[in-house]
Formats: C-alpha cells, sequence, structure tokens
C-alpha cells in the first residue's frame, strides 16, 4: 500500500496539520486532473507516470509553493497548477534515481518502483514524459521567473549535477563540505525554486523573493540531513522506501560525515537560520505556517 501522503511529526501543530491536509488534497486532485488518463494511448507509458505520481508522498515541494503564495497574500488561479508541475518534476527525478544504473531501489512510497513495476524502459520514458508534461504545464500558465528558477534549479548548476555529484563520491571518504554541495544542489536547488515560484505567482519585489529564498535555503539543507538521517535511524515502512540504499551504495550522507549527533545539531541550527530569515519577511506577511513547516522539517519520521 502507498506510504501515508500526510507526514507526521512529534507534537505536529493542528494548524499545520489542517493546512497539509487540506493543500495535499488539492495537488492530488489538480495531479489527477493534469495527468494522461490510464486508458489514454500510449497505456502503459501513461499507467507508469500514474503510479509514481499518484501514490503519496508528503508534497512538500508544492506544499511551500502554496504556503508561501499564501503567506504574502497571492491569490494567483495557477498556484495549485504549478504546485503539481513541482511534484510532476520531484516525481521524475525519483523515477530516474531509483533505476538499476542509479541508485538501484526496489521501493518508493510504499510501493514498487516504476522500473519493478513495469520494467526499465517504461521507467525511463516515464520520467521523461513527466518532466515533458510539467514544462507543457508551467509554459502555458506560469510567469516566465517561474520558468526560469525552475529550470535553473533541476539543470547541471542544481539537481542534475547534484546527481552526478552524488554518484562520483561513491564510495569516497565522506566530508562535510562535499556533502553539503550535493545535498545543496541535488535536493536544495529544486526546493527554493518551489518557495520563490510562490512568491513570484504573489507577484512580489525582487526583493522579498530573495528573502524568500534566503528562508528555504537552509530549510532544503537541513530536509536532506534529516532524510540522511532517517536513512539511519528510521523506520522503513514508515518512510516507504529502503532504508539500506546509502550504505548499499557506500554514499556520502551527514551522519558519515561528522556522525548522527552533529548532523541532528546542524539541522536544528539550519531550521533556525529559516525561521531568522522568516523575520526579514514583509510585516503584514503571515508567516506562522511557515515557522511551524520549518520546525517539522526537523522533528518527522518519514
Amino acid at each position: 500500500s502507498p506510504a501515508p501522503t500526510m507526514p507526521s511529526a512529534p507534537g505536529m501543530p493542528a494548524a499545520l496539520e489542517r493546512f497539509w491536509t487540506d493543500r495535499v488534497r488539492r495537488i492530488d486532485a489538480e495531479l489527477e486532473r493534469l495527468l494522461p488518463g490510464s486508458d489514454a494511448e500510449p497505456q502503459r507509458l501513461h499507467a507508469a507516470m500514474r503510479h509514481a505520481v499518484l501514490a503519496g508522498g508528503k508534497r512538500l515541494r508544492p506544499i511551500l509553493t502554496m504556503a508561501v503564495h499564501e503567506a504574502l497574500g497571492g491569490h494567483h488561479p495557477a498556484v495549485n497548477a504549478v504546485g503539481a508541475a513541482i511534484e510532476m518534476l520531484h516525481t521524475y527525478s525519483l523515477i530516474h534515481d531509483d533505476l538499476p544504473c542509479m541508485d538501484d531501489d526496489d521501493q518508493r512510497r510504499g510501493q514498487p518502483t516504476v522500473h519493478v513495476a513495469f520494467d526499465e524502459a517504461t521507467a525511463v520514458l516515464a520520467g521523461d514524459a513527466l518532466h515533458v508534461l510539467a514544462f507543457e504545464i508551467l509554459a502555458d500558465i506560469a510567469p516566465i521567473a517561474v520558468l526560469q528558477e525552475i529550470t535553473r534549479a533541476i539543470g547541471t548548476t542544481g539537481m542534475l549535477g547534484g546527481q552526478m555529484a552524488d554518484l562520483e563520491a561513491e564510495g569516497t571518504v565522506a566530508t562535510e563540505p562535499v556533502v553539503a554541495n550535493i545535498h545543496r544542489r541535488k535536493t536544495g536547488a529544486l526546493i527554493i525554486a518551489s518557495a520563490t515560484a510562490g512568491a513570484h505567482l504573489a507577484a512580489v519585489s525582487p526583493d522579498v523573493v530573495q528573502k524568500v529564498a534566503d528562508y528555504a535555503r537552509p530549510l532544503g539543507l537541513a530536509f536532506q540531513i534529516v532524510d540522511d538521517l532517517l536513512e539511519v535511524t528510521g523506520d522503513a515502512a514508515r518512510l516507504g522506501k529502503s532504508t539500506t540504499s546509502d550504505t548499499k551504495h557506500h554514499k556520502v550522507t551527514y551522519p558519515a560525515a561528522i556522525g548522527v549527533g552533529p548532523s541532528w545539531e546542524r539541522a536544528r541550527a539550519l531550521t533556525g537560520e529559516a525561521k531568522v530569515a522568516l523575520g526579514q519577511w514583509p510585516a503584514e506577511a503571515d508567516s506562522a505556517i511557515l515557522s511551524a513547516l520549518a520546525e517539522f522539517i526537523v522533528s518527522r519520521d518519514h
């Protein structure tokens, strides 16, 4: 069965839980609307795309887009669709990351990965198709600034470059500068772009967009540090994926670089940086949900 969509954390504020549950419902409805039906040709490809996208998951990136947008007083009619497109891009990266030639994982979001449920070639094409569909959606509805930031975030200076660096670092001695560089590109870049997309849709000034990025930058690194830690300390059933992948591939991770305890301390310090950055936002911004989201990042169990 799919991994639970609603994330959990000890003492998660009720307001954040209500916000998350409602916005995930909106995003999932938008994904259902925008994805081709599994009965549309080519049926196998569309079924594989839906298998990956509709399997559940935290939906952190679109949640961040929506939370930033609303905190800044935005009312853009396309915000849900932009969030859905970002989730498609994230899912495309997971499909390819799980392939035998990459991390060779057989479970994602509590279900068989696409290359296991279908086959390797279909998984490659499903990732490619989600990549293209996301930009088809964004090209129709998003301001050019959103397209520019997302494109940079997933390119060779961002996510793809981070994935390459991650592969090249396998089997080497983990050091914090190397691991931080990989995480900031592979994970952090799209998290920043998800947040700034919400700001651009709210039509705020470039100065405010920069302040949004200043909040999302430490948040993205903290999120991936906690992912590294959950790989060591977490429960596979809760995570919906293997907890042995990093070890199997001799990945460089934060716990390997600086230890488990110091990694938790680093993640909490980065969360503090994100909350300090929120204090620089315009006085009229309602940042309570974003502050709670930052706390959730370091207290979640999956």
